[in-house]
C-alpha cells in the first residue's frame, strides 16, 4: 500500500514539475522573440544592445559601478576601469568576494564599453583622417 502512495506522489510531482519547466520556457522564448522584433524595430536603441548583448540596461550597469551614465556616448573611461577593477578584486571569491557580484561587475563594464564603443571608434578615425594615416614601419623589415 505504502508503494502505491509513493508512486502517485512521484507521478503527481513529475507532472507539476514538467509543467513548471514548459511553461517557464514558454515564457522565456516569447521573451526572447519580443526582444528580437524590437531590435529590429530599432537597431540602434540601447534596449536593442543591453537584450542582446549582456541582458543588462545602460541605467543597471551604471548603478552597479556607481558611475554616471554616458552623455551622447562620451563616458569617462578611466573612472569607469578604476571601479570596475576596485569592485571587482573586492569581490574575488578567493577572497571571500561573491563570483555572482563579480560576474555582474564585469557585465556592466561591457555594457557601458558597448554603449561608449562606437564613439570612441568614430573620434579615432577622425582623429586619423586629420593627421593622415601613418603606417607603423618597422626597422628590421
Amino acid at each position: 500500500m505504502a508503494h502505491r502512495i509513493i508512486t502517485q506522489i512521484v507521478v503527481v510531482g513529475s507532472r507539476v514539475l514538467g509543467r513548471a519547466f514548459t511553461e517557464a520556457y514558454k515564457q522565456a522564448q516569447a521573451s526572447s522573440n519580443y526582444a528580437r522584433a524590437q531590435a529590429k524595430l530599432n537597431p540602434n536603441g540601447a534596449s536593442a544592445r543591453a537584450s542582446l548583448s549582456s541582458g543588462m540596461t545602460l541605467d543597471e550597469a551604471c548603478k552597479i559601478l556607481n558611475v554616471k551614465p554616458p552623455q551622447g556616448g562620451q563616458a569617462n573611461v578611466e573612472e569607469v576601469t578604476a571601479r570596475f577593477k576596485k569592485l571587482f578584486d573586492q569581490n574575488d571569491p578567493q577572497k571571500g568576494g561573491s563570483f555572482y557580484l563579480q560576474s555582474k561587475i564585469l557585465r556592466a563594464r561591457e555594457r557601458i564599453e558597448a554603449e561608449v564603443k562606437p564613439a570612441i571608434d568614430k573620434a579615432a578615425q577622425e582623429a586619423e583622417v586629420r593627421e593622415g594615416w601613418k603606417p607603423k614601419v618597422y626597422k628590421d623589415r
